[in-house]
């Protein structure tokens, strides 16, 4: 559940050229085999990749594919390595800190964090190298996502073309929607629902109709400077970008004392405030949950969980600094090849065949062709190559599945270009000067957050007591820095 989770907290943008020809692009003369003219090298230079995901078996035979493929276009082979998900943060944390030599390596707002990890020199400055040797990339990506990925102006790496906006929604079991003839389109709030939990409530035992977990979140009317913080700007900001407390919005005060009143009737599991989600949607045993979304996610839902799901908004969609740095490719500092990096990652989101060689396996092992844009998985791909398409690259060149709609990735496109960019796109919080406090208040946080948003505590007796350790804690010195900063960016923009 937390891959689903983590592969729809994130995926975008507009159909992109079939293929790229690399033909002109010049390379650094300290490079092998690179020049003015970008031809093949005498020596094909190996390129390693780092990504996340579960180690799967035929990567190596995978990549072997890859590599007479991309040693034929530009010169260069790759050698993938993948770190599992609960091990790729810290196992690329002691990589980067001993300078252990990399090309290339998945990075985001949530893995190896890409905001801290450019602050600190990890990733080379691709800025230059993007204008050289990546117009395909920037002829395709939305222009919020090269914005919303500049560090002070600067790039540091790719994010991929896939969803731009976040977008909560109240997601539904359909099985219990027709049961009880639920009316889901007179939701609109948070508020909205409690005659459709009670009624599930109330014909159904042993059944939460909210599914709701730790980390449970309902709509926020802010941009956060930090997740972690109840600092941010209102989305309805009209420029002046001064900066709130997240529980002093009215919006959330309803909200919390609304879960707090569906909890004490039952409406969410008693441990709400310590479990994870999931195990209700395997059994069925839920009506109702808040996550994000993207197109033709009702579809991938009912697939998954083998039972109808239906959707409908909670929210605007916004493009935040989180959702466009939710899945990018840096390049190492260390690296020994980052023109050649660059026209390999230029390749990948650009060259339809690559792409989909490098999602999909290879031909007649790991999926066979239906049609010219159409494939179908083998049990080989699902044993051996089964691999989180959203780590690796553009959407918008791969190829449909057999339940995809023909319309999948125009679809796409209409959602990313509907969305509004947060206040704060762009905008990247330095807090080295301030790591004691960031890290005490995000103590304070871990403390109180789950309780209180699950509406396990009252929030009237804990919102006090968590805004009283806050303030110790240092609240009101980051917000201080943070404004400083935040004055300087919007003055930078003018």
């Amino acid at each position: 559940m937390a891959k689903a989770k983590k592969w729809l907290m994130m995926t975008f943008c507009l159909v992109m050229v079939a293929s790229l020809v690399l033909t002109g692009c010049g390379g650094n003369k300290n490079e092998a085999g690179s020049g003015a003219d970008a031809g093949t090298p005498e020596k094909p230079v190996e390129l390693v990749w780092y990504t996340i995901g579960t180690p799967q078996k035929d990567v190596d035979k995978v990549m072997e594919k890859v590599s007479e493929y991309t040693k034929e276009k530009i010169g260069v082979t790759i050698k993938m390595k993948m770190f599992d998900w609960g091990d790729y943060n810290q196992k690329m944390g002691v990589i980067a800190a001993s300078g252990e030599p990399y090309d290339i390596a998945f990075t985001c707002s949530w893995a190896f964090d890409y905001v801290t990890n450019a602050k600190k020199g990890a990733f080379y400055d691709l800025t230059e190298l993007v204008d050289k040797y990546g117009q395909g990339i920037k002829d395709a990506l939305h222009p919020s996502f090269l914005e919303g990925a500049k560090i002070d102006g600067k790039l540091y790496a790719i994010p991929v073309n896939k969803e731009l906006p976040a977008q909560k929604v109240f997601r539904y079991n359909k099985t219990l929607v027709d049961k009880y003839k639920l009316d889901v389109n007179s939701v609109k709030t948070l508020e909205d629902l409690e005659p459709l939990l009670a009624a599930v409530k109330k014909g159904e035992s042993g059944v939460y109709p909210l599914s709701a977990g730790k980390d449970f979140k309902f709509d926020l009317p802010m941009d956060l400077v930090n997740e972690n913080l109840p600092l941010g700007v209102r989305l309805d900001d009209k420029g002046d970008l001064k900066l709130q407390n997240l529980f002093e919005q009215p919006e959330v005060t309803k909200h919390l004392d609304t879960m707090f009143k569906y909890y004490k009737a039952g409406y969410l599991k008693q441990d709400a405030a310590t479990a994870t989600t999931g195990d209700e949607q395997k059994t069925g045993k839920w009506l109702v949950d808040m996550p994000q979304t993207q197109p033709f996610a009702d579809t991938m839902w009912t697939d998954s969980y083998g039972y109808g799901i239906e959707s409908h908004p909670a929210e605007d969609p916004y493009v935040y600094n989180w959702s466009v740095t939710g899945s990018m490719m840096g390049v190492s500092a260390n690296s020994k090849y980052p023109e050649k990096a660059m026209q390999f990652l230029n390749l990948l989101n650009t060259d339809k065949y690559l792409r989909n060689l490098v999602n999909n396996g290879i031909e007649g092992e790991h999926f066979k062709r239906l049609a010219e844009d159409r494939i179908e998985y083998l049990p080989a791909k699902q044993e051996g190559y089964d691999m989180p398409q959203f780590t690796l690259g553009n959407f918008f060149i791969l190829d449909k599945l057999p339940t995809d709609p023909d319309n999948k990735w125009d679809e796409f496109k209409k959602f990313n270009d509907a969305a509004k960019n947060a206040p704060l796109l762009g905008f990247n919080f330095d807090g080295s000067s301030l790591k004691t406090e960031i890290a005490a208040l995000q103590n304070v946080r871990e403390e109180f957050y789950p309780s209180i948003f699950t509406g396990s505590v009252d929030p009237k007796v804990y919102v006090p007591r968590m805004m009283e350790k806050l303030k110790a804690a240092g609240l009101d010195k980051v917000q201080a820095e943070m404004q400083t900063q935040l004055d300087a960016w919007k003055a930078s923009k003018k």
